[in-house]
């Protein structure tokens, strides 16, 4: 017999909520999100970061290039996860977000010999870091810049190394074959190369609006 209650059905939890909120920010990620927000930075998000972390520490990383340091979000992830007595490179040309992730990763317990926080056009820069000598590569940078960014950061990795994109699904632009804007067509162009290139072995990881990783064959 029916009381004439009826149960409120809880707020709909998806998948993606889930994988999110997996492993939730600590209060150093939480403050380098606070400073991204006052730049206008968009950072990466919790499910991305524990990516990068966990492919730093399988990777066992003691040297690791960051293109785009923003307010040092995706750098907190990527240190967290290597070595102990690895070096980030992190390469920007906006002096106040290396002020920022200086700060945070100073706030977090990393002493400045820990990163290497050069400033300038990553495409400048690239050319002149040691080929083959690094573990894992990360980019975040302009869009249109990652086919080039590609082809540079490919001869930066050792033998086993991983390169990772973030955010080439552009929020469904990528697969909408109407969107024609040098963004989104920059973004197909690497997804081709990197699918085609046959030193690499490629993912394209459902997080971070499109995490796409290749490692050296």
């Amino acid at each position: 017999m029916s009381s004439g209650t009826h149960a409120t059905p809880s707020a709909q939890v998806t998948d993606v909520d889930f994988v999110e909120g997996y492993l939730p920010d600590d209060e150093a990620l939480v403050a380098a999100r606070v400073r991204a927000a006052d730049f206008g930075c968009v950072p990466l998000g919790p499910a991305a970061g524990a990516a990068l972390r966990f492919m730093a520490a399988t990777l066992q990383a003691r040297a690791v290039v960051e293109i785009g340091t923003g307010a040092g979000v995706s750098g907190l992830y990527l240190l967290r996860g290597m070595a102990r007595d690895g070096v980030l490179t992190s390469i920007d040309l906006e002096p106040e977000y290396h002020r920022s992730a200086r700060k945070v990763f100073t706030e977090a317990g990393f002493p400045p010999g820990r990163t290497r926080l050069i400033m300038g056009k990553a495409l400048d820069v690239l050319p002149r870091l040691t080929p083959g000598g690094y573990d894992l590569v990360f980019v975040d940078s302009a869009r249109v810049e990652y086919p080039s960014c590609y082809e540079q950061a490919v001869s930066l990795l050792r033998p086993g190394g991983v390169l990772a994109f973030h955010n080439v699904l552009a929020g469904g632009r990528v697969a909408d074959p109407s969107r024609r804007d040098p963004e989104t067509l920059a973004l197909r162009e690497v997804a081709r190369a990197i699918r085609e290139d046959e030193r690499l072995v490629p993912a394209l990881l459902p997080v971070g609006g499109g995490l796409l990783v290749a490692a050296v064959a």
